[in-house]
Order: structure tokens, then C-alpha cells, then sequence
């Protein structure tokens, strides 16, 4: 979702590159003349003094040269996961260069005395150095454009005995998608690392119907957890920070398979329709799809039953989408619930002309033996090649011919049921496109 109004979203290229820019110039302004030396962080963390309130001096880059230049900070690397090996489509400028793709890493990070600040969870340690591979932000280029040397001087700082497991980070407060995505594998990730452990405080938002589902199906839900917030700045005892899963939007295949083996379907799911459609419902600037009965009214007569995520429980979409044989939906967070589809699953999606994004692709991606298409609808505004982020709330018009020509070419594509794959198998699935 953009925090731009909707009569703005079209400046948003500008805006983020001006947003960059300030911070930046900001950022070098205020290290230069609030912020303490390095030697001086050095003495206040070796004296004991929890109360900086100096935004850092530095960051790096990475976790490693992190650990060399605070020796607070201690790394501990996990397996690396299979690389996944993923077809572009094809029929759109879009796609080109998404199969080629580099895993991040998987690790463990714990900071004695460590800081963690603000709604972005940014990770700081005690000799103030911002690590940004564990605190990276929407669209910037690096450490320096954090949106943290925006502000002149920390939050007052809050102690916190014992220990914290940060898995709350950029996204993960109101949106399904990151919340899903972003925050919850690395659960997965502390655990595999840390085996039985369960710390003593949890930072992650919750309090919507969602949330509070999902965290109850992982067990999470009677945890001591602390909320992010923008002016909030927590130093434990013991920092516990697992590395981002999803950094990319590119889901990685063991988040998928993470996933779907700690939140299985119910058995109902055996009840319920094969081919389903997921409504935006009819509000405008949402990325509804506009002329949705005509569309429906194609769909209907292939045995489409119509599902609005938004008025189910967790539960009841995931035992949707692992029922259905073929999906079909506009582009939005409900399609999240692609990681508990069955092998075999087809998908058409549906975007605007000036807003396409890769992230149920790559989910789609990780079922084994799944067919991913896609469709561009028509606009009355300019769309110009290179800038998919237009138009971030756009609705959805599709002509009927080409939605109907797209779905039978879709269902032409015989579904198959191959056995479940061992864990650590990739899939790449068939992928056809329309534009």
C-alpha cells in the first residue's frame, strides 16, 4: 500500500527520490554535528551506559562487518537454502531479468545490549552502528538513506529485561502480505537457529483480526509481546534479530514451504470449490476490477464460485486456496494464500497498466508443478515502460475477449498432481503470459 494520497501516487517516483535525497544530506549533516565519535560510543558502551540517545554513527552493510566492529554483536548462520530456479513470462517488459535471483542469506543475529528503534524496527548496537542487512527499508540504496538519520537524536530509551526477539520490520504492521511474509518466517528462522528457546519478549504488531488469528495458530498468541512504534526506542538485555526472509518480494521457496507446514489447511478444505475468483469488492481507488459482473459472468458460467477474502477467517482462506485447482483474482494481499496451495494449482492474475509487482509470481513459483498467468488490463492514463509503481492503487479494467481468451488459454493447460515434493525440492513452474 502507498502512504501517498491517491492524487499524489503518480509523483511517488519523485517523492521517494526526494525522500532519499533529504535523508541523506540529513543524516550526513546530523552525524557530523550531534552525533558522537566512534571512540566516544566505544566508552559509554564499555562504561555500561544504556541511555544513548545519538542516532548511529555508522552501518554497514552486512551482519559480518557488523560483528567485526562491534564484537556485542554475534552472528550465527544457518544452512544455506536451495536456490530456486524460476521462468520468467513473457509478453511484458515487466518480467525481464526476474529468473535471475540470489537467495538472501539465513542467520541468527544476537546484540548484547542492542537497540532496537522506531516502526521500521531499525537494529542498532551498543557502539552505534545501524546494521542494515536486518534493518532494510522500502526503496532506498543503502545505509546512509535510513529513514533513522532523519531524526537528530533517538527516542528516550526503554530497558527490557531479559531477552527480545525483533520480527517485526518494515510493512508488518498493517499489511497481510508483509505480515505473512515478512515477519512470520522469521519465527522460522529463530527457531531453526535456537531450537525449543522461547525468549521472553516478542517485537511485532498485533491487535487486527488477522494477526491475531495467525499468531494463535503458531502458538504465539499468549507471548510477551511488545508493538513497534514510530517513537519508540527498546534496549534489552539480549537483542535476538533473524534475518530478513523476504527482502526482495521474491519469497524465498522455504518461506513457502515454511509456511504451509505450520499453517496447514483444515479438513474442511475437502469440502470446498476448485476454481475460485477473489473479489476486491466495489470501493474505488482499492485496485478493484471494475467491470467485475461482466467478468464473473465469464468465470460463473467455468464453475467459478466468487470468494471475498476480507470477510473470512485465516483459517477459511487458507482452506480456500488449498482446495482450488485454478485461481483467479486482481492483484492484491489476499493472494498471499498461494503458499497453501495443492501441486498443480493454476493461476491467472489480473493488473492495471501502471502497477505490475512480481511477488505472487514468485509465489506461485514455489508450488510445485503450477502454472502462473498474468494479464495487463487498459488505461485511459499514459503508461510508460520502466515505472511499475505508477499507479499503485489503480483499478482494474479488463476487456472481456481478452480476459476470456487469457482464462481459456489457462484452463487448456492440463492440471497435474505430482507427488509431494521432499523438502529442499524447488518446482519451476509453467509460465505463461498475456499482455
Amino acid at each position: 500500500m502507498s502512504r501517498l494520497p491517491n492524487w499524489l501516487e503518480p509523483a511517488f517516483p519523485v517523492v521517494k527520490r526526494a525522500h532519499r535525497f533529504a535523508t541523506r544530506r540529513v543524516g550526513a549533516l546530523t552525524r557530523r554535528q550531534f552525533v558522537p565519535t566512534r571512540r566516544q560510543f566505544v566508552a559509554r558502551a564499555e562504561t555500561g551506559d544504556r541511555s544513548m540517545r545519538a542516532v548511529p554513527w555508522t552501518g554497514t552493510e552486512s551482519v559480518d562487518e557488523t560483528c567485526r566492529l562491534d564484537p556485542a554483536a554475534v552472528v550465527q548462520p544457518l544452512a544455506p537454502a536451495r536456490p530456486a530456479p524460476r521462468l520468467e513470462p513473457t509478453g511484458h517488459w515487466f518480467w525481464r531479468g526476474l529468473g535471475s535471483y540470489d537467495e538472501p542469506r539465513r542467520f541468527l543475529l544476537t546484540i548484547e545490549n542492542g537497540l532496537v528503534v522506531g516502526d521500521y524496527a531499525a537494529h542498532v548496537t551498543p557502539r552505534g552502528v545501524l546494521d542494515y542487512e536486518t534493518s532494510e527499508y522500502y526503496g532506498v540504496n543503502g545505509w546512509q538513506e535510513h529513514p533513522i538519520y532523519l531524526r537528530r537524536r533517538m527516542p528516550p530509551v526503554t530497558p527490557v529485561d531479559g531477552s527480545l526477539l525483533s520480527l517485526a520490520t518494515r510493512g508488518t504492521g498493517g499489511n497481510y502480505y508483509h505480515f505473512v511474509m515478512d515477519l512470520l518466517p522469521r519465527w522460522g528462522v529463530h527457531q531453526e537457529a535456537r531450537p525449543g528457546d522461547l525468549p521472553d519478549h516478542f517485537l511485532l504488531s498485533r491487535g487486527s483480526r488477522y494477526q491475531e488469528q495467525l499468531l494463535g495458530m503458531l502458538g504465539l498468541d499468549t507471548v510477551s509481546t511488545l508493538q513497534p512504534a514510530k517513537h519508540l526506542a527498546l534496549r534489552p538485555d539480549t537483542l535476538l534479530v533473524p534475518s530478513m526472509s523476504n527482502p526482495d518480494t521474491m519469497a524465498p521457496p522455504w518461506t513457502t514451504r515454511w509456511l504451509s507446514t505450520n499453517l496447514p489447511p483444515s479438513a474442511a478444505a475437502s469440502t470446498l470449490p476448485d476454481r475460485i475468483y477473489i473479489t476486491r469488492g466495489s470501493a474505488r481507488n482499492t485496485r478493484r476490477l471494475v467491470n467485475e459482473d461482466e467478468i464473473f459472468a465469464v468465470l460463473e458460467r467455468q464453475g467459478f464460485v466468487k470468494i471475498d477474502c476480507g470477510a473470512l477467517s485465516v483459517q477459511e482462506q487458507i482452506d480456500h486456496f488449498a482446495a482450488a485447482s485454478v485461481i483467479v483474482a486482481p492483484h492484491g494481499a489476499a493472494l498471499t494464500n498461494l503458499n497453501f496451495c495443492s501441486p498443480g494449482v493454476r493461476v491467472l492474475e489480473l493488473f492495471a497498466p501502471r502497477y505490475l509487482n512480481k511477488c505472487f509470481w514468485a509465489i506461485a513459483s514455489n508450488i510445485p508443478e503450477s502454472t502462473y498467468a498474468f494479464l495487463v488490463g487498459t488505461s485511459g492514463r499514459p503508461v510508460r515502460e520502466g515505472n511499475p509503481m505508477g499507479g499503485v492503487q489503480d483499478d482494474i479494467t479488463v476487456p472481456v475477449a481478452d480476459f476470456t481468451a487469457a482464462l481459456e488459454s489457462l484452463l487448456a493447460t492440463a492440471p497435474v498432481s505430482p507427488a509431494t515434493p521432499s523438502p529442499g525440492t524447488s518446482f519451476p513452474g509453467a509460465l505463461p503470459g498475456r499482455s
